[in-house]
Formats: C-alpha cells, sequence, structure tokens
C-alpha cells in the first residue's frame, strides 16, 4: 500500500463528515467529507482550486476526491461551521474569541468575504477605533452589581495584539495596547492563556465533543513589552500633567455664582476635593483601573454630581456652583478626547496605524 493510501486510511472522521459529501478535505490526521459546491460558492480559492484538471487515476476516501490543507484542524472545523450553520453569538463573550480567530484567519486566507467582514464586525466592537464606542465597550463591562468584569465579554488583549499582527489589522492595536497597559508590569509580563492554541476537534471515532485542553501562554514579546510599559508610564505622566495644570489650584469660573462669598471658597474647595480623590485612584485604590487615564477623568466629571461624599457629620454632594462644574466638566471632556487622539503615539502606534504597514515593521522609540 503506498503512503498515500495509508494514510487516507488512517484518517480520523471529523463532525463534519456528511454522507452526500463529494470532496475530502485532509488536515494532518482529520479528515472533513463536505460539499464541493458549498465551497465553491463562497470561496474563490476553492473554486480556483477545484477547476485544476485532476489526473485520470488518483487515491480516492470513500469514493471521494481529496484535498490536502495545511491549515490547523480545529481552524478548519470553525470556517466548516460557520459556512453551514452561521457565525452567531448571544452575547459579547470573551469564549467566543478562539473561533471568531480560526474563522478570521482562514476566510481571509480563503477569500470567503461574508465570514471575515462578520468576524472584523465582532473585532472592531470589542477593539473600537472611536472614544464613543470605547466607552459603550466599557459601559456594557460593567454588569447589574457595577462589576467591572471586561474578560468576561472580551479576550485578553495579548491574544488580539498577536491576532492583529498576524492578519495586518493593525486599526485594532490602538485600543487593545491601551487595555492591556491598565494591568500592572507583573500582569503584563505574566502573559495570558491562549486556548485559541490547544482546541480539538470532534471526532466521530472517538465521540468525543469539541473542547480546549490544558492551556497555553501567549506572551509579549520583548519589543511589544516595552512599548506597552512606555505607553502605560505616558498615560500617567499626561494625568499628572493634568493635574497639576486643571486641578491643582484651579481658579474659579469667570461665572461662578460663589465668587461673592469668601472668593469663590466653595468651589474652590469642590476642585481641591476632586484633585484628592484623583490622586487617590492613581495610587491604585481603583483597584484595576489605576493606569486608566480615561477611566479617571471620567470619574472626575461623575465626582462632581455624586451625592454621597461626607462632611463627618451627613452624606453630601459638593457644594461647587453650576458654571464651575459646567467648566470642569468641559476641561475633562477635553482632555479625554486628547488621551484618545495620543494612545497611537504612546504605545509606537503612530505609523502602524495607517493602512498597508509592511508585517517587519520595527517599533524603536516613542513620545510623549
Amino acid at each position: 500500500m503506498s503512503d498515500t493510501l495509508l494514510r487516507v486510511e488512517t484518517l480520523s472522521f471529523s463532525d463534519f463528515w456528511f454522507a452526500d459529501g463529494n470532496v475530502v478535505l485532509v488536515s494532518g490526521k482529520s479528515g472533513f467529507k463536505v460539499h464541493r459546491g458549498q465551497l465553491e460558492r463562497h470561496s474563490e480559492v476553492f473554486r480556483d482550486l477545484f477547476s485544476i484538471p485532476q489526473p485520470p487515476v488518483q487515491a480516492l476516501v470513500e469514493g471521494c476526491p481529496w484535498v490536502e490543507l495545511y491549515d490547523h484542524p480545529a481552524d478548519i472545523a470553525c470556517l466548516l461551521t460557520a459556512l453551514y450553520d452561521g457565525l452567531y453569538f448571544q452575547k459579547p463573550n470573551a469564549r467566543n474569541f478562539s473561533v471568531i480567530a480560526a474563522v478570521l484567519r482562514l476566510s481571509t486566507k480563503y477569500l470567503i468575504e461574508h465570514l471575515r467582514e462578520r468576524c472584523l464586525s465582532h473585532l472592531n466592537s470589542d477593539w473600537p477605533s472611536t472614544l464613543e464606542e470605547w466607552d459603550m465597550r466599557e459601559k456594557q463591562a460593567v454588569d447589574v452589581n457595577g462589576q467591572y468584569s471586561p474578560r468576561d465579554a472580551c479576550p485578553h488583549p495579548i491574544v488580539v495584539i498577536q491576532l492583529a499582527k498576524e492578519l495586518d489589522l493593525y486599526h485594532l492595536l490602538p485600543s487593545a495596547y491601551y487595555d492591556l497597559s491598565r494591568y500592572g508590569p507583573r500582569r503584563i509580563v505574566s502573559g495570558c492563556p491562549d486556548s485559541s492554541l490547544s482546541l480539538k476537534v470532534k471526532s466521530l471515532k472517538d465521540s468525543q465533543a469539541s473542547s480546549p485542553t490544558e492551556a497555553k501562554t501567549a506572551y509579549l514579546t520583548r519589543s511589544e513589552l516595552h512599548m506597552v510599559l512606555l505607553g502605560r508610564e505616558a498615560g500617567q505622566r499626561f494625568l499628572s500633567s493634568f493635574i497639576e495644570a486643571e486641578l491643582t489650584s484651579r481658579p474659579i469660573s469667570a461665572d461662578c455664582t460663589n465668587k461673592h462669598h469668601d472668593d469663590g471658597r466653595l468651589c474652590r474647595e469642590s476642585s481641591y476635593y476632586v484633585m484628592l480623590n484623583v490622586l487617590r485612584a492613581i495610587g491604585g485604590i481603583t483597584h484595576g483601573r489605576d493606569a486608566d487615564p480615561l477611566f479617571t477623568l471620567m470619574q472626575t466629571v461623575e465626582m462632581l454630581s455624586r451625592t454621597d461624599f461626607t462632611d463627618g457629620v451627613r452624606r453630601c454632594g459638593l457644594k461647587i456652583c453650576g458654571a464651575c462644574k459646567a467648566d470642569l466638566t468641559e476641561c475633562a471632556g477635553r482632555a479625554r478626547k486628547h488621551v484618545w487622539a495620543l494612545i497611537p503615539e504612546w504605545f509606537g502606534l503612530a505609523e502602524a496605524s495607517l493602512p498597508n504597514v509592511p508585517k517587519d515593521l520595527e517599533i524603536h522609540g516613542t513620545s510623549t
């Protein structure tokens, strides 16, 4: 028996093994008996592949011609599931990422545009390019109990960074780098579990359900780690500069309604109290978001309307007037827009965020 015949006869038949299938896709020891017309209908690459004349005598698998693919069997299973059953998710979930990544890789490779667009839509929602979309994403990461749990809805940013660089999706990198920079340095260096590296394919022979084996760990490269830590530091410097320039000894508004009462003392004290609370956030009291200038600036505005402060006797709000509140709100809003515009620069992505950037782009520095 030839090596070819021996190989196809030892295939492990996957869950995609249709009795009326007319072509077998082979990847490693996994086989997928599917329908040639389904592949040709959606993929220009498969259409061209099947149009190539075949020799009159060739090895068959259950009477069908076979094609060897050099993709991971689990990725192929995900692609076929999307082709036959559609790509639908009930709600955002970090566990969806391994499927989205697999389908995106192969839909890009085999030119299956509708699946590629669906995958990109999911990724663009989780890793947005505008501040408004980022704020919406962050709002959705807070559950009904007020608990902030971004990793429940979105995958770890390290695996997103790796996928974005693999497929030249550089527009995803700024928000992914920013998200990662909010971790402490030790957690950034430690990497993250990557279940997409260890997916199994369901086999009809052993009837085992598809499931991830023990997850491997994904790490940043040395240059990526350098960029994340530099960007994290740049964000903290920006916030420190904001506090110094806009909150320390902040003047009252020209229209301050308290300016004739002890030279606007109530508004000045309110600004000082806001400054102290912002400094506490930088120090890490807001766990997990202490290195998040966008969140801290948003909290600066929200503090102006809170009524859960105390004067030592009772709960109360800040006694800042409407004009001073409006001035500080506008100031913080401008600062948040400035932060968002600076993120690509902080992480050395000013060029990488543009289209048609070479894969081997080397990033040598950043600026603040």
